[in-house]
C-alpha cells in the first residue's frame, strides 16, 4: 500500500502540491484567528464537589466567590479618613452599577471590618464578583482593568474623590487575563527565537539550504492545519487557549523529526548501491527513491505517529478541558505532520529532485560503513555494557530523586513576574492583610429549607468550622464567628447569605489558598459534622484539593493506557517482548530524572534567581501529566526511529550486535539532531515570564536531551547487548501474532547462516 502511495505522489507530484497549497491557505484563513475563540478556563472537573457547591451557590443565591479586587490606598494616609471613605464608597457604588458585575462590596459599604483594611490603615479593599462563564468573565475584565486602575490625582480632570485614592486591580480574573494575555506574546517572542536558530540548524545538519528548507514548510502545514481543528473543535466543546503553545511546539518538533527520517533515507536511496546499501556506484533515481523512502521510512514515521498520537489521546481520561485540548491539538498536529512527512514532502523531493542538494553550504564526507561516530560509540558501550549502564541508571535515579517530594499544586498569581501589576495586588493583600477574603471557601447548604429557622444549628455550625485550622473567620446569616465565638452581630451584609430554601457560610482563610495548608483547612471544613444534608464546599483550595483527587484517580488508567498501546506497539515492530519492556522501564526512568529536576528548580526555587521566577512550592498538578504524555510520546518518536532501523538490520544479518551498532550509525545523528532542533522550540517556550510555562519549555527540552543521548545513545545498546539475542525472543502464540500482524520496515529475510558475527571485546 505504501509503495503504491509512493508512486501516486511521484505520477502526481504537482497536483498533491497544488491541493497541500490549497488546504493550507484555507486553513490560514479560516484558522488563522483561533485564539478568539478558545478558552482561557478548563481547569476544573466539573463533576467535581467544588464546581458542584460553585454552581449551586450561583444558582440558588445568585452569588459566587468574588474574582475581583481593587486595591485602594488612601493618598492622606488613612483610608478612614472622609475623603478616603467618601471615595471608596463611590467606587463601590460605580463597579456595582458596570455591566456583568453581580455584587461589589468594600471596606466602606461593609461598616469597616477590620480584615478588609491593611495593617497600617492606608489600603482597603473592594470585593466584585463577575458573573458568567470562564470566558464571560474574561471579556468583562479586559474591559474593566484599564478603567479602574488609576493612580489617583494623576490624571487630568480627575474628580475631588478620586484624588483622594489610586486603585489598582487584582483578583483571579485579573490575574488569569495577564497570564492569558502575556502567554499570546510570549508565544510571539518563542517563535521569532526558535525559527532562526532551527533554519540555522537545519542548513548545519542537512548542508543545503534547499533540503533545510523542506522540514520548516511540512511543520507549517502541521501547525496552521490544527489551527483550523481547534477552531472546528471549538464550536462544539471548551477548547483552552493554552493548547496553542503546545501546537507550535509539537507541530515544529514533529515536522522537523519526520521530515529528517524522511529526507535523509531519501538521500540514503540516491547513493545505495545495488543492495540498497550506501556505495560509490550510482544509486536509484529520484521516482525509485521516493517510492522506497514511502515503503520504508513512511510506514516507521506512519508507526510513530500513532504511537505518539495515542500517548497524547491518555489525556482525554481526565475530565478537565485544559488537558483534553491539549489531547486534541496534540492528535490533530501529529496526524497532520506524519501526513506532511508521508504525502507532501515526498511529493516536493519529486519535483525537486537530484536539486534537494542545491545550494550546498558544506559536504558531510562519506564514512564507509561500520567507521562512523555512533558506530563506535554504540560499540564502546557494548564492550562494557554493565559498569556503563549502571553509572547512567545512577545519574538518572539522582536526578530524578527529589520527585519524591513533589508537592501539587494550582497556578496562581506567583506565576507571573514580579512586575505584573495584578502579582503586585495580590503580593500586597497577602502581606500586608489579616486574611485572604477573595479565597473564602463556600460552605453551601441548598434545599434544607427557610434558614431562619434554623439559626440554632446555624451558630452552633458556625462555631465548629471556625475552629478549624486555618480559618480566620466564619461569616454567616447569623454573624461572623471566629475561634468557636461569635465575633459580630449580624449586619445589612449578612442577608446574602439567606436563600429560599438554604444557606450558605463563607470560610475566610488565614493560610494561603494553594498550599498544604489550605488542603487541611478544606478536609477539616468538610469534616465537621454538619446539621444540614448535602453539604458541598466550593472556593480556591477546595478547587485544588479536588482536582487533585480528579487526576491521580484517573492517572493508573492514562499509565495503563499508554503502557499497553507502548507495548504492542513495540512488538509488532520487533517481535520481541523483551524490548517493549526495556522501552518502558528506561523511558520512565528518563521522564522521573526530568521531573527531579523540575522539582528541584522549580518547587525547591533552585536557579529560580537565574531564570527569574517564584517558587510556591508547589508544581502546578496538571503539568506532570502533561508533561508526561508529551515526553513519552516522542521519547517512543525516538525509539521507533532506532528500533526501526537496528530491526531492518538483523532482520537482513541476524547478528544481535552489529544491528544495533548499525541501526544507531543509521539514526544517530538524525535523532540528535532532532532532539537537538525539538529542544531549542522547547527552551524558546522557557523564555516565558508565566512559570508553568517556563517549567512545560525547560522541562520537555530536558527530557528530549536526556532521552536523545543518555537513553538512546548508551542505555539501549546496553541493555540489548546484555539481553543478546533473547531481544527478538517471543512466545508461540506471540510470535504467530506478529508473523500475521507484525510491521518492519523490510520484508523479513532468514539470517545468514556463514555470515561471521563481529566480536566485542570483553
Amino acid at each position: 500500500m505504501l509503495s503504491s502511495l509512493g508512486r501516486f505522489v511521484v505520477r502526481r507530484r504537482r497536483l498533491v502540491l497544488v491541493v497541500s497549497l490549497l488546504v493550507m491557505l484555507g486553513a490560514g484563513a479560516a484558522g488563522g484567528g483561533v485564539a478568539k475563540y478558545l478558552s482561557g478556563g478548563g481547569f476544573e472537573d466539573p463533576a467535581a464537589e467544588s464546581a458542584q457547591a460553585k454552581r449551586a451557590l450561583e444558582s440558588s443565591f445568585g452569588t459566587r466567590n468574588p474574582n475581583l479586587v481593587l486595591l485602594v490606598t488612601a493618598t492622606d494616609g488613612s483610608v478612614d479618613s472622609a475623603t478616603a471613605a467618601a471615595a471608596g464608597a463611590a467606587l463601590t457604588r460605580e463597579l456595582g452599577a458596570e455591566a456583568g458585575i453581580t455584587q461589589a462590596v468594600s471596606y466602606w459599604t461593609l461598616g469597616s471590618p477590620p480584615p478588609l483594611r491593611s495593617n497600617d490603615g492606608s489600603q482597603a479593599l473592594v470585593l466584585a464578583t463577575i458573573d458568567g462563564d470562564d470566558d464571560q468573565v474574561a471579556k468583562v475584565i479586559e474591559h474593566l482593568s484599564p478603567r479602574y486602575t488609576r493612580p489617583g490625582g494623576a490624571e487630568v480632570g480627575a474628580r475631588p474623590d478620586q484624588v483622594a485614592i489610586s486603585v489598582a486591580v487584582g483578583g483571579f480574573a485579573e490575574v488569569f487575563r495577564q497570564i492569558s494575555t502575556q502567554i499570546e506574546h510570549d508565544l510571539v517572542r518563542a517563535e521569532l527565537i526558535s525559527l532562526p536558530l532551527i533554519l540555522i540548524l537545519l542548513v548545519l545538519v542537512f548542508g543545503s539550504v534547499v533540503a533545510a528548507s523542506l522540514p520548516l514548510g511540512i511543520g507549517a502545514l502541521a501547525v496552521i492545519g490544527t489551527f483550523l481543528v481547534l477552531r472546528v473543535l471549538a464550536s462544539f466543546t471548551q477548547v483552552s487557549i493554552f493548547a496553542l503553545n503546545l501546537t507550535t511546539a509539537l507541530g515544529m518538533g514533529l515536522a522537523i523529526d519526520y521530515s529528517l527520517f524522511v529526507v535523509s533515507r531519501y538521500r540514503e536511496e540516491l547513493a545505495a548501491g545495488p543492495e540498497g546499501r550506501p556505495g560509490v556506484a550510482a544509486g536509484r533515481e529520484p521516482g525509485d527513491a521516493i517510492v522506497h523512502t514511502v515503503r520504508t521510512a513512511g510506514r516507521t514515521v506512519i508507526f510513530s505517529a500513532v504511537t505518539v498520537a495515542i500517548s497524547l489521546a491518555a489525556m482525554l481520561v481526565f475530565p478537565l478541558a485544559f488537558l483534553r485540548s491539549f489531547a486534541y491539538a496534540g492528535i490533530a498536529v501529529v496526524a497532520l505532520a506524519a501526513v506532511g512527512a508521508v504525502v507532501v514532502l515526498p511529493a516536493l523531493l519529486a519535483v525537486l529532485g537530484h536539486r534537494v542538494e542545491k545550494w550546498v553550504v558544506w559536504r558531510r564526507p562519506v564514512k564507509a560503513e561500520g567507521t562512523g561516530f555512533w558506530h563506535r560509540v554504540a560499540m564502546a558501550v557494548m564492550r562494557r555494557p554493565v559498569p556503563i549502564a549502571a553509572a547512567v541508571v545512577g545519574v538518572l535515579a539522582l536526578l530524578g530523586a527529589p520527585f519524591f517530594n513533589i508537592a501539587f499544586g494550582l497556578p496562581d498569581d506567583r506565576n507571573l513576574p514580579a512586575s505584573a501589576s495584578s502579582r503586585q495586588v495580590q503580593d500586597t493583600i497577602r502581606t500586608q492583610f489579616a486574611s485572604n477574603e477573595a479565597s473564602a471557601l463556600s460552605v453551601v447548604a441548598a434545599n434544607v429549607g427557610n434558614p431562619q429557622t434554623r439559626l440554632g444549628d446555624l451558630q452552633r455550625y458556625a462555631e465548629d468550622l471556625s475552629r478549624a485550622p486555618g480559618a480566620a473567620r466564619v461569616d454567616t446569616l447569623a454573624g461572623s464567628y471566629a475561634g468557636g465565638r461569635q465575633v459580630a452581630p449580624p449586619n445589612e451584609a449578612s442577608a446574602r447569605f439567606a436563600g429560599a430554601d438554604g444557606t450558605w457560610l463563607s470560610v475566610v482563610p488565614a493560610v494561603e489558598p494553594y498550599s498544604e495548608a489550605g488542603e487541611t483547612l478544606v478536609k477539616a471544613v468538610r469534616d465537621v459534622p454538619s446539621p444540614f444534608a448535602g453539604v458541598k464546599v466550593a472556593g480556591a483550595s477546595a478547587e485544588l484539593v479536588d482536582s487533585k483527587e480528579s487526576l491521580f484517580g484517573r492517572m493508573p488508567l492514562a499509565l495503563g493506557l499508554i503502557a499497553l498501546v507502548t507495548f504492542v506497539a513495540l512488538f509488532l515492530m520487533t517481535g520481541g517482548v523483551l524490548v517493549p519492556v526495556k522501552a518502558i522501564v528506561v523511558n520512565l526512568l528518563s521522564l522521573s530524572a526530568s521531573f527531579g529536576a523540575m522539582v528541584w528548580i522549580f518547587q525547591e526555587g533552585n536557579l529560580s534567581g537565574l531564570l527569574d521566577f517564584t517558587a510556591t512550592g508547589t508544581i502546578a498538578t496538571t503539568m506532570p501529566i502533561l508533561m508526561f504524555c508529551i515526553a513519552f510520546g516522542l521519547s517512543m518518536d525516538y525509539e521507533v526511529f532506532l528500533l526501526s532501523r537496528i530491526k531492518e538490520e538483523y532482520d537482513a544479518s541476524g547478528d544481535n550486535v552489529s544491528s544495533v551498532a548499525l541501526g544507531l550509525e543509521r539514526t544517530g545523528r538524525i535523532v540528535t539532531a532532532a532532539a537537538a532542533l525539538l529542544a531549542v522550540v522547547f527552551l524558546a517556550f522557557a523564555t516565558s515570564q508565566v512559570t508553568f510555562i517556563k517549567l512545560f519549555g525547560l522541562g520537555l527540552a530536558l527530557a528530549v536531551i536526556l532521552d536523545a543521548t543518555l537513553i538512546r545513545a548508551v542505555l539501549v545498546p546496553a541493555f540489548m547487548r546484555l539481553a543478546g539475542n533473547a531481544n527478538w525472543w517471543a512466545p508461540a502464540p506471540l510470535r504467530r501474532l506478529h508473523d500475521r500482524f507484525g510491521i518492519s520496515e523490510s520484508a523479513p529475510v532468514a539470517p545468514k547462516p556463514a555470515a561471521p558475527r563481529e566480536k566485542v571485546r570483553a
